[in-house]
């Protein structure tokens, strides 16, 4: 790892990198407004991680009363398979236990085979699935949620 790969805390001023990142990767991209919030909530952490100056990967993270969530992760398609995702979720893991939460939580979808392969190995559990939660990538069948948890405490 070098140290422009080092993750770090965003700030508004990452605004413009954060957005570009989300419109280029995401299928489902967050408006720069919803990301402006996000940097801006004293109960929210936004992680990234560069790679040549540019970012490459993100992760969000909220406090909630007792626990955390943890609301999106992102690498750029270019920069996977190279630990990115894994660094990102070590921070959020770090940040949640920071704020003394009892568990991080999440949801993915059913499918997403790269994803529930990083979270299984952090150690989450299944806690129930929404049926049908996520709309049909393509033509077809809406998706299931998986919601999975990782306790902390």
């Amino acid at each position: 790892m070098s140290p422009t790969e080092a993750v770090r805390r965003l700030a508004p001023d990452d605004l413009a990198m954060l957005s570009a990142l989300e419109q280029a990767a995401s299928p489902a991209p967050w408006s720069p407004g919803q990301l402006r919030a996000a940097l801006a909530d004293p109960d929210t952490r936004v992680f990234g991680i560069e790679q040549e100056a540019c970012l490459v990967g993100h992760a969000l993270v909220v406090r909630l009363p007792f626990e955390a969530e943890l609301q999106a992760i992102l690498v750029d398609r270019e920069a996977r398979r190279q630990g990115m995702a894994g660094r990102l979720l070590a921070a959020v893991i770090e940040q949640a236990r920071a704020w003394n939460s009892e568990r991080l939580l999440l949801e993915v979808r059913a499918g997403n085979e790269t994803a529930l392969a990083l979270y299984r190995r952090a150690g989450f559990g299944e806690d129930g699935r929404r049926h049908g939660y996520y709309p049909a990538r393509v033509a077809g069948r809406r998706e299931d949620a998986l919601l999975m948890s990782l306790p902390l405490a």
